[in-house]
C-alpha cells in the first residue's frame, strides 16, 4: 500500500497507509467475527493506519460507546501488538451518561478530561501509546488554553503521538494552534474533516453549529491545509455511507442542490471509462489530489473494504481528473 507521513517532529510523525480503516461500528452493528476479518484483510493488503473513537458506537448500544475501542484492542492482543499500525483515537464527544448525546452532554476538552479519557481509551486499546490522539468536537465552554495544555501533557508524558481535531471551526483550530506555537507546545497537525468528490451546503446548520457545518472540509479549511505544509487531512465519510452505488442510501440533504447532478453525471462517465465503480473513482480522485489527503473508509464487509483497496490501484488520467474538478 502507498504512503503518506503524517506530522513533522521526528518523535512522533508516522509513516502511515494511504487509507484508513475506520472501526466505528465494530462492536456493536458490525459483529466481532466480521469485524476481525476485516481488520485482518486491511492489515493483510499492507494497510496500517486504524480510526476509533471513545463514543463509537453509543447511539448503537444505547450507552457511553467504547464498544470499537474494545474491539480494536482485542483484535491487537490477538495479534501480538500494535507492532507496524498507527492507531487513532478521538475524545471530547463522549455523552457523560447514558441516554444522553455529544450535543447535550458531552465530556468535553477540560485538561482533567483529557487525561482521564486518554487514560481510558489506552486501556480499552491495550497500548501505551496513542498514536494520533484527536479533539473530537469543540468545547467552548474551556478555554482553548487549557485544551492545548492538557493535550501536550499527554505528548511530553509520552501517553500520546501525533494530536488531532476534528469537527471545529476553521478559525479555533488556528487559534488553537496559534496558543501551542507560542507556548512551544505541540499542536494539532492532522485535521479530520468530512470530504468526498460531491460538494455539500454548509449553509445548513446542525446541533454542533447553528451557523452552518462546521465538519466539513469546505474552502476555508482546504485553503488552509493548502498553506500550511505540516497538516494533514483525513477524510471521513468519503462514499456517504454507500450514497454513491445504492438506492436505499439517499444523498444526505446537505447535497441536495443545482450542482450535484452535474458532479454525479462526470462521476458516472468517468466510472464507465475506467471500469471501475463510482465508489472507486472518489478514492482515487482523493489520493490522487494535490492536497495531502487520506480517506478515511468503514465497511461492514471483507468485499466492501476490497472495493475500496482495489481504489489504490485506480490512476485517473489528467484529462478525468479535469473533467470531475470541472464538474458544477
Amino acid at each position: 500500500m502507498r504512503r503518506r507521513t503524517i506530522g513533522t517532529t521526528p518523535g512522533t510523525r508516522r509513516e502511515v497507509g494511504a487509507l484508513a480503516l475506520g472501526t466505528m461500528p465494530m462492536g456493536t452493528r458490525t459483529d466481532e467475527k466480521t469485524s476481525f476479518a476485516i481488520l485482518d484483510r486491511y492489515a493483510e493488503a499492507g494497510g496500517t493506519f486504524l480510526d476509533t473513537s471513545n463514543n463509537y458506537a453509543f447511539w448503537e448500544a444505547g450507552d457511553q460507546g467504547g464498544q470499537s475501542e474494545a474491539l480494536l484492542g482485542r483484535w491487537l492482543r490477538g495479534r501480538g501488538g500494535a507492532d507496524g499500525l498507527v492507531i487513532a483515537t478521538k475524545l471530547g464527544a463522549r455523552p457523560l451518561a447514558p441516554g444522553t448525546g455529544y450535543t447535550d452532554n458531552a465530556e468535553g476538552l477540560s485538561a482533567r478530561t483529557i487525561r482521564e479519557s486518554a487514560e481510558a481509551s489506552r486501556e480499552r486499546l491495550g497500548v501505551e501509546r496513542i498514536d494520533l490522539l484527536y479533539a473530537h468536537i469543540e468545547d467552548r465552554a474551556t478555554p482553548l488554553e487549557e485544551t492545548v495544555a492538557g493535550f501536550a501533557d499527554l505528548v511530553r508524558e509520552g501517553s500520546a503521538g501525533l494530536l488531532g481535531v476534528s469537527n471545529h471551526a476553521v478559525w479555533r483550530v488556528e487559534r488553537a494552534r496559534a496558543l501551542a506555537a507560542a507556548a512551544g507546545l505541540p499542536g494539532y497537525e492532522v485535521l479530520q474533516y468530512q470530504h468526498g468528490y460531491l460538494r455539500p451546503r454548509t449553509d445548513i446548520g446542525d446541533a454542533l453549529c447553528e451557523d452552518g457545518a462546521i465538519g466539513g472540509a469546505g474552502p476555508d479549511l482546504l485553503t488552509y491545509v493548502r498553506a500550511e505544509p505540516e497538516l494533514a487531512l483525513v477524510a471521513y465519510t468519503p462514499l456517504l455511507g454507500g450514497a454513491y452505488t445504492r438506492a436505499d442510501k439517499p444523498l444526505p440533504r446537505d447535497y441536495d442542490h443545482p450542482g450535484t447532478p452535474a458532479r454525479l453525471a462526470a462521476l458516472a462517465e468517468v466510472a464507465a471509462e475506467t471500469g471501475a465503480t463510482p465508489n472507486q473513482v472518489v478514492l482515487a480522485w482523493q489520493l490522487g489530489h494535490d492536497l495531502p489527503i487520506i480517506p478515511l473508509v468503514g465497511a461492514s464487509s471483507v468485499e466492501q473494504l476490497d472495493e475500496s483497496l482495489a481504489a489504490l490501484d485506480l490512476h485517473l488520467t489528467p484529462d478525468q481528473r479535469a473533467r470531475l474538478d470541472a464538474a458544477s
